[in-house]
């Protein structure tokens, strides 16, 4: 009886990976622009917790540039009628959101001593100030024109938000592509509920689908809302903010109001 191989003789020889380049960086970090991402954290004062506090914050702002993408889209996905697109772009995003959510773990250990002791280099500095955040307020429909005034010094930023400002939220274009799928939507919310209760509606699964989709958007928004206000409750409790709004009392609104509503309240009719 033949000798069993062994598992060296049987898995191919190993390879030793390549080392010399002959370039000032690695392919690795060139792709990703590494050396810039890390040259990027400058905590300002001796509180070792500042550091875990600009991470946080710079993650935060990449994940917000990465689920506009996915949001931007699926609202082009949309208007193509490109529903297996749009729902995969969604996904994606809510991936996205759900590392969001969790990236407040970074903070959770934060004590009001240690954010006390380097809040004063903040200055009047917000997150309430973060323009990527806001295009995802604007694309949620969330729209404040006011709010452009914060970036009249930043032309490109100012026209960028602007843009998104005036164009249809991913909401609008939801009910939008219902629309051309021979849905009524003079009513937004009878809409939907015709989605969930007309046996007789073509697609109407894709269409529940979508709208199921969208109540995982929104719930993900409010889970971070939520985390935001606990964040920060625990860090300051109910002192003003940097950015000089009224701190708990703004989040905590903010916390308690419903994203995308009208699929919210089909609830109450199902």
């Amino acid at each position: 009886m033949p000798a069993t191989p062994s598992v060296a003789t049987t898995l191919p020889e190993a390879t030793t990976p390549k080392v010399d380049f002959g370039e000032p960086t690695t392919p690795y970090a060139a792709y990703a622009g590494i050396d810039t991402l890390h040259s990027l954290l400058h905590p300002l004062s001796k509180e070792p917790a500042e550091t875990s506090f600009i991470v946080a914050t710079q993650v935060m702002e990449l994940l917000f540039g990465l689920i506009r993408h996915e949001w931007t889209r699926a609202q082009h996905a949309l208007r193509a009628d490109d529903l297996p697109e749009a729902t995969a772009a969604l996904r994606r995003g809510l991936d996205a959101q759900d590392v969001l959510v969790r990236s407040w773990d970074l903070l959770s250990t934060m004590t009001p001593v240690e954010f006390s002791a380097f809040r004063p280099v903040l200055g009047e500095a917000s997150g309430f100030q973060s323009y990527m955040y806001l295009h995802l307020e604007f694309l949620l429909g969330n729209k404040e024109e006011r709010l452009l005034r914060l970036y009249a010094g930043s032309p490109q930023v100012h026209a960028d938000l602007t843009r998104t400002l005036n164009e249809p939220s991913l909401y609008d274009d939801a009910v939008a592509y219902l629309d051309r799928r021979g849905v009524d939507t003079t009513d937004a919310k009878a809409a939907w509920l015709s989605v969930y209760t007309d046996s007789t509606m073509p697609h109407a699964r894709e269409l529940q689908g979508l709208a199921e989709l969208l109540l995982d958007v929104a719930e993900r928004v409010t889970q971070w809302r939520q985390r935001h206000l606990s964040a920060v409750k625990r860090c300051m409790g109910a002192k003003p903010g940097t950015g000089g709004s009224s701190g708990l009392t703004w989040l905590r609104k903010a916390a308690e109001t419903d994203v995308f509503p009208d699929l919210w309240a089909v609830r109450n009719e199902l």
